[in-house]
């Protein structure tokens, strides 16, 4: 075991492959810091890990969990302090194990599953909206306004039960909030206050859904929640808003991303298009290596709760460990030649979803829509052509596209 040493010129470089320049291709600048930093301690309590399994050991070591008064300096918490105190995402083990347990029915694979008539009616609801509406110039149109986002905003808020009125709201607030998750050092100017803002709207919100929903509760995961909470006391109202908001959040923006993200690799790359044209049945590894490839998630923190050992590092209690998913997901001691992409590979172990006990309770719905959409969508992407250059997201930890614009093939 051995003590590393602190190199804060390190941070520099952290600072430059975090940035938002670096997002259209951040892979290259992964790669270079794996090889060269594979485990990095940037300043005393901060530790980078990017090598698979250096991540996948932290992910599902309970020596590290959840700072349970935030990620103060990664990703700091911001308004309604009872809501930021009590999500899963900040718990640890028992209270995160008692809420899991209890959000978890709703996520079963056979539930899922049974979902998938309902997810498939609602992407060519999208589908026929969009040609109804009417091509734009050229036949031009967007995938990210007319499929990846619209189609998980559909699913999750209608196990919800939120009207579809009140989506276009739902969307503009997760959005706000997604960037809350980068790294204080990147935020803009003001940003902070507008994402406090976005916060206490979205509560107010949601907490004004549950007077209606106790006095009469419907067949929704809401209604779900506050019959748990009245009946058990199980949950409190902190919680059940707590864990509506980041159901709504983390219920579509991973989503949209993978969705999107996965229809530019396969038209950036015609062969394995054509081979997953010519064999459909491999939909499902094709997402698994649209994930791998260009997670929608690109790091996750963990919080030393005791001294531990990583790679023969002495990692202090009270430290941060910071993993670069997006760095892991392409090592090649776990995935050969992992700068390509290939439909046709066996999937490869990857962290798109995390790890352990914190692993993302909606992966499955995740996995279904984007295999959905993209049945839908594959007779007719040979067809289409990326008609301008397609434009990300500022989001550091969410990364994702804002605009995919398609046009057909002259």
């Amino acid at each position: 075991m051995t003590e590393l040493p602190v190199r804060p010129d390190d941070l520099m470089a952290l600072a430059g492959i975090l940035r938002a320049a670096n997002v259209a291709n951040p892979y290259p600048a992964y790669r270079r810091w794996r090889e060269e930093r594979p485990v990095a301690r940037p300043r005393e309590q901060l530790f980078v890990f990017s090598r698979f399994a250096d991540c996948e050991a932290v992910l599902a070591d309970p020596a590290f969990g959840r700072r349970e008064d935030g990620d103060r300096g990664l990703a700091p918490a911001s308004g309604d302090a009872g809501i930021n105190a009590r999500s899963l995402l900040r718990l640890n083990p028992p209270d995160h194990t008692r809420l899991r347990r209890l959000v978890s029915r709703a996520f079963t694979p056979a539930r899922v599953r049974g979902l998938e008539p309902r997810i498939e009616a609602t992407a060519r609801e999208q589908l026929d909206a969009a040609r109804n509406g009417g091509p734009g110039e050229n036949g031009r149109f967007d995938l990210i306004e007319t499929l990846a986002q619209p189609l998980p905003v559909a699913v999750i808020s209608e196990l919800l039960g939120i009207e579809a009125g009140d989506r276009p709201r739902l969307v503009a607030w997760s959005a706000a909030l997604a960037r809350s998750l980068d790294p204080e050092f990147l935020m803009l100017e003001g940003e902070r206050d507008r994402q406090r803002v976005a916060r206490d709207e979205f509560v107010a919100y949601l907490r004004g859904l549950l007077p209606g929903r106790r006095r009469a509760p419907g067949d929704d995961l809401i209604s779900a929640l506050i019959q748990a909470s009245d009946e058990s006391g199980a949950l409190t109202e902190d919680e059940v808003v707590s864990m509506c908001m980041l159901l709504l959040i983390a219920g579509h923006e991973t989503t949209r991303s993978l969705i999107g993200a996965g229809v530019l690799a396969l038209l950036s790359h015609p062969a394995e298009l054509a081979a997953l044209r010519s064999a459909p049945e491999l939909i499902e590894h094709a997402v698994e290596e649209m994930l791998r490839f260009d997670p929608p998630v690109q790091m996750l923190t963990r919080f030393a709760l005791r001294d531990a050992v990583v790679s023969e590092v002495a990692i202090p209690a009270g430290s941060f460990a910071l993993m670069l998913v997006g760095a892991a997901n392409r090592d090649e001691a776990v995935c050969p030649d992992p700068d390509s992409f290939r439909v046709t590979r066996r999937p490869a172990r990857q962290l798109a979803f995390g790890h352990g006990i914190h692993f993302c309770l909606g992966a499955p719905l995740a996995r279904l829509e984007a295999a959905v959409a993209l049945r839908l969508l594959l007779p007719e992407l040979p067809g289409l052509r990326v008609a301008a250059e397609p434009e990300w997201r500022p989001n550091t930890v969410l990364r994702g596209l804002e605009h995919l614009i398609l046009e057909p093939v002259p």
